[in-house]
């Protein structure tokens, strides 16, 4: 359901100027911000311009996001990060326009990516 914009997303408010966002990099396809709660200092959302549900929802603009995704990544010499997106509910997708969280990452962080849920893979057969 690829729209150019979506009343009521918090994203195509930020993208049209309607809602406050700490823009980290803007680009004519995709802007970067800082996520209301970020989990590590340098956690920053990419997000398309075009409203577009996840990242299944359009390949081509997921393809595009991913790629401002790679460039910021570059830019900001991130050597460890994750590049994380969700689809539904199930699978911790919270905001129905997609983004990526780039994540830096650094030993002993203390984060655990979401699927380490404790199950091992014994455990799953």
């Amino acid at each position: 359901m690829t729209t150019d914009l979506t009343r009521d997303c918090p994203f195509c408010e930020i993208n049209t100027g309607r809602a406050p966002a700490t823009f980290v990099h803007e680009w004519s396809d995709a802007i970067a911000i800082v996520p209301l709660g970020p989990v590590v200092e340098g956690h920053t959302l990419v997000i398309p311009k075009t409203h577009v549900t996840d990242f299944a929802d359009d390949p081509d603009v997921t393809g595009a996001t991913a790629r401002r995704a790679a460039q910021l990544c570059r830019d900001l010499d991130l050597v460890h990060a994750n590049l994380i997106t969700s689809r539904g509910v199930h699978a911790t997708q919270s905001v129905w326009h997609l983004h990526l969280h780039l994540v830096p990452r650094a030993a002993n962080d203390g984060l655990a990516l979401p699927w380490r849920s404790g199950h091992s893979r014994k455990d799953a057969t």
